[in-house]
């Protein structure tokens, strides 16, 4: 009896020891990496964000000029709460902004976008961050499958005009992959959904 209590006991201590050192290697692993995941993720936030920025509009760290968007901008634009604007600036003026907004109504679910709008008001470009379109099928809405996403640059609310902001198959003036038009249709919406609430806000967000 007393030879299987001093087996459990040890059989015990020795996980226990076993768990002490797993859990500081593992604690030790993210106080090494923690600095260098963070800058990652950053530096790519910041390389995605540029792609929908003209090469040399701006001179300021997008990340560090990003505006908290309202409870108000996030239900317009369908954000959670945290999504944010990102200004981008030239020579201390604002010369475009860069809007997280969700097309909510893809085929699949959300589709998370990034889109560049001008003081102007004319798109800059527009990139997919995230989605669940099917693939082959709806997800050519991506930049990394397809060039579709580049027909919204240059594009404003009056070119085209209200009316033609539409997929084709709808009357409007937007390209849709036969047979996978509910994503296009989706993303087109949200552009414009963005270019709407860029145009209200245009006071706030591009000062005078």
């Amino acid at each position: 009896m007393k030879t299987m209590v001093q087996n459990g006991v040890r059989g015990a201590l020795t996980l226990l020891v076993f768990a002490l050192v797993f859990t500081a290697l593992m604690a030790g692993t993210y106080a090494l990496t923690k600095e260098s995941v963070a800058k990652n993720e950053r530096d790519a936030r910041a390389a995605l964000i540029a792609q929908v920025l003209p090469a040399g509009s701006y001179d300021n760290e997008l990340l560090l000029d990003a505006l908290p968007q309202t409870a108000a901008a996030q239900q317009q634009l369908n954000n959670p709460a945290g999504a944010q604007i990102y200004r981008a600036m030239k020579n201390g003026q604002t010369t475009a902004v860069v809007v997280e907004t969700i097309a909510p109504d893809g085929y699949s679910g959300k589709i998370k976008l990034l889109v560049g709008v001008s003081r102007a008001g004319q798109v800059l470009g527009v990139r997919v961050v995230a989605h669940k379109e099917t693939p082959g099928l709806g997800d050519y809405i991506d930049a990394a499958k397809s060039n579709w996403i580049l027909g919204f640059d240059g594009k404003s609310l009056s070119s085209p005009t209200a009316d033609l902001w539409r997929v084709k198959k709808d009357g409007g003036a937007f390209d849709a992959a036969a047979g996978a038009t509910i994503s296009p249709r989706a993303v087109v919406k949200a552009v414009k959904n963005t270019l709407n609430y860029v145009a209200a806000e245009h006071a706030t967000l591009f000062g005078a």
